[in-house]
């Protein structure tokens, strides 16, 4: 399906939720924290915030710098992910994202992102945002996005059957990897449209969760 804005309804068993720009805007403390690190290797900031958003940041390194030892890349993503747990200026909920979470309270969803522990704690709770009680993060999956590991975990940990999830993602990597799942995309965001998910929403405000008798999930989106 093409990605539209045209009111469409898609169900599911379960939601597959990604958090940073799905459920938090965090572009502010990405952007300088990305953007040093590029000048201190001499890397193009532009270029680089194309790759970094939805991996892990060691992922991301590899491809801007794919002759540089993983050793050096860990080293580097521990230190940055140290300083992005400790950074929640500007970081705030995408529009409707607390009322989006508050209406999947009892709904099996998951938070899947990679982020850690600690950043994605510190980062929902800068937003405002409640902790979905299954949580797929970095230290949870062998692989970043777009592998599609973190999104397969995240149904098997509810239970659900992949091709029974929808999940709801803003970058390139993210849309990938819930494509690779087997599952339906919903893009959020300004980055989502150019990535082919199945429908795209500016924000969560255009979504809306009607939970039926027999488990289903009806999502009206637009």
């Amino acid at each position: 399906m093409t990605a539209t804005a045209t009111p469409t309804v898609l169900t599911a068993r379960a939601l597959l939720l990604d958090m940073d720009g799905t459920l938090v805007n965090s572009d502010a403390v990405v952007e300088r924290i990305w953007r040093r690190w590029a000048g201190q290797h001499g890397l193009d900031g532009d270029e680089v915030m194309k790759v970094v958003h939805g991996r892990q940041g060691h992922a991301s390194m590899a491809v801007l710098l794919p002759d540089r030892p993983v050793e050096q890349n860990l080293a580097d993503n521990a230190r940055m992910l140290a300083e992005e747990t400790s950074d929640t200026g500007g970081v705030v909920e995408i529009p409707g994202a607390r009322a989006f979470l508050a209406s999947l309270r009892g709904l099996p969803h998951a938070l899947v992102t990679s982020a850690d522990v600690a950043l994605s704690t510190a980062r929902m709770n800068a937003a405002g945002l409640p902790l979905p009680e299954v949580r797929v993060t970095a230290e949870s999956v062998g692989a970043s996005k777009p592998d599609p590991e973190g999104f397969l975990k995240g149904a098997a940990e509810l239970g659900v059957d992949p091709a029974d999830c929808v999940v709801f993602e803003d970058s390139g990597a993210g849309i990938a990897a819930g494509r690779s799942a087997g599952m339906a995309v919903v893009g959020v965001g300004p980055r989502a449209g150019d990535h082919g998910p199945d429908v795209a929403v500016s924000d969560l405000t255009q979504v809306r969760v009607e939970a039926l008798r027999d488990g289903t999930l009806r999502l009206h989106i637009g």
